[in-house]
């Protein structure tokens, strides 16, 4: 079973490499993958949110979904797993950026767009923030298999995880804050 998993992610990304990469798509592919190295991008745009009372409740709920993501993903399965990334392990594959990190699943940058995109679908009122935060993770998490990076199930798997870590971050948050509104109440 493992053997055809790993036949099927490896067919897919040859493929994804042989026919959707193109000269306009990589440099601007490739820039934004990487800006969501260590989550910069996704941390980034949720501090900015705690900066705004209108936004504040989002950001929270991003910050925190991202952290759980951090936690199940980075620190508990991809040491765990140690599921060697596709240049490793796919003759002559080609990336098209520098990875330090040699484990490939779950995908990390996947979790945390969609940890964060989830919490602000959940808790923001505005569509077009939704849509627009659901888009950004989309991307991110393709823009892993065209730079060549992960394999399908890694950015699946890490989709999976982000969005259920950032469900969990906007309950947290909703319940701490429906708690403080009741202490407010009493008061």
């Amino acid at each position: 079973m493992l053997e055809a998993i790993q036949q099927w992610d490896s067919s897919v990304l040859v493929w994804i490499a042989e026919h959707l990469r193109s000269p306009v798509l990589t440099p601007v592919l490739s820039f934004y993958t990487q800006l969501g190295n260590h989550g910069l991008l996704f941390i980034a745009l949720a501090v900015l949110m705690l900066l705004f009372r209108a936004t504040r409740k989002a950001g929270l709920a991003a910050g925190s979904g991202m952290f759980l993501g951090l936690l199940v993903t980075n620190l508990t399965i991809k040491p765990l797993v140690m599921r060697p990334r596709p240049w490793l392990t796919i003759p002559d594959f080609i990336n098209l950026v520098p990875e330090h990190d040699p484990n490939s699943f779950p995908s990390g940058h996947s979790c945390c767009a969609f940890a964060f995109a989830v919490a602000l679908a959940i808790v923001l009122p505005q569509k077009w923030a939704k849509a627009l935060a659901l888009a950004a993770a989309v991307v991110m998490a393709l823009s892993r298999l065209y730079v060549g990076v992960h394999y399908p199930t890694d950015v699946i798997v890490g989709t999976i995880i982000g969005a259920l870590c950032g469900l969990a971050g906007a309950m947290i948050v909703k319940a701490a804050y429906r708690r403080r509104e009741r202490r407010m109440e009493q008061k």
